[in-house]
């Protein structure tokens, strides 16, 4: 609670910085599209969140959002295949993208970091190729399907409106936090996270929480990766999705993942990512501040979050020798 407070307090102080400096942040379109975008990057970090708890880690998350995102319209236009069977595809590429990545990991002991960088290779690849480098679009249909990403609840009395993937959103958010917190597999990963032998030999079967953790993750790239193109209404395979498994990270390690493992929160990862897309804001609405350093900025959230997590980490472990101390 005390970190998601913190993360509370700087997203706070962010906004009122970029609000006297930009007269257009308070605006009704930008806090919408703010708000829109929120959202749909929330829903790919909480999936990178589950990986990091388990002290993983998944690099492919942009290029299972570029995929899945190509793959839509593709799918819907080109193709002319139905809405249901559409979904139930994106589905199962999803799954089994997840399903990939984990058995690769928990079975051939291989490294999460090599697994998923050369998944980032891999998809991309794969999706450049059967679109030959070609842009994929709705081209004016499919305009209710695409109401997921852009429809907006009025707030009556206003001028704004909810943004429908925030319902999505929090359907999201609400699943993960009564996993992670109310069930037993959820303290299961978070054991996991802080001692995998230690949580080995008690009799939690490892192999399998690792592989849920990779298929929660990809599931939820995969809903990203439909949001995201039904927001924007066409997807370029050399560019759709680049970076986002950073966005991802770095807002899970701002909302208070530990990259050691066994920490996190679904509000803190909803907060960290709030921070990161106002920062993005930022540096477009501020004239004094050039674009170009936007990597910097995601580069320094995460140095600064790793390092006050180790921070804390040797801070703890001396109060915890001084009380054993006083005791001894």
């Amino acid at each position: 609670m005390k970190k998601n407070l913190g993360i509370l307090g700087l997203l706070i102080f962010v906004c009122f910085v970029t609000a006297l400096c930009s007269d257009g942040f308070l605006s009704t379109y930008n806090v919408e599209n703010l708000f829109r975008r929120t959202a749909l990057f929330g829903i790919i970090s909480i999936g990178a969140a589950f990986v990091i708890i388990t002290s993983g880690i998944d690099l492919s998350i942009g290029s299972v959002v570029c995929l899945i995102g190509c793959l839509t319209p593709w799918l819907l236009v080109n193709q002319e295949v139905g809405v249901p069977l559409t979904l139930l595809i994106l589905f199962c590429v999803s799954l089994a993208i997840g399903l990939i990545h984990g058995l690769l990991i928990t079975k051939l002991k291989l490294q999460p970091f090599v697994v998923t960088l050369c998944g980032l290779l891999i998809y991309r690849g794969i999706t450049r190729g059967f679109l030959d480098d070609q842009t994929t679009g709705f081209k004016g249909q499919f305009e209710g399907l695409r109401q997921l990403a852009l429809g907006v609840i009025p707030i009556p009395g206003t001028e704004i409106g909810i943004p429908f993937p925030w319902l999505i959103l929090l359907v999201v958010a609400i699943a993960a936090s009564v996993f992670l917190n109310l069930t037993i597999y959820g303290r299961y990963l978070f054991a996991l996270g802080r001692n995998e032998e230690a949580a080995r030999y008690s009799g939690i079967n490892t192999d399998r929480m690792i592989l849920l953790a990779y298929v929660v993750c990809s599931l939820l790239s995969g809903l990203g990766g439909f949001l995201f193109v039904c927001d924007v209404g066409s997807a370029q395979p050399v560019d759709f999705g680049n970076f986002y498994e950073l966005y991802a990270i770095a807002a899970a390690v701002l909302g208070g993942c530990s990259l050691r493992g066994g920490e996190g929160s679904v509000l803190g990862v909803i907060l960290g990512t709030a921070v990161m897309r106002v920062l993005k804001n930022s540096i477009t609405m501020i004239d004094q501040i050039p674009n170009k350093i936007e990597f910097a900025v995601i580069g320094i959230v995460i140095l600064g979050g790793v390092i006050t997590d180790e921070l804390l980490k040797r801070l703890a472990a001396r109060k915890r020798a001084a009380a054993q101390a006083k005791r001894g």
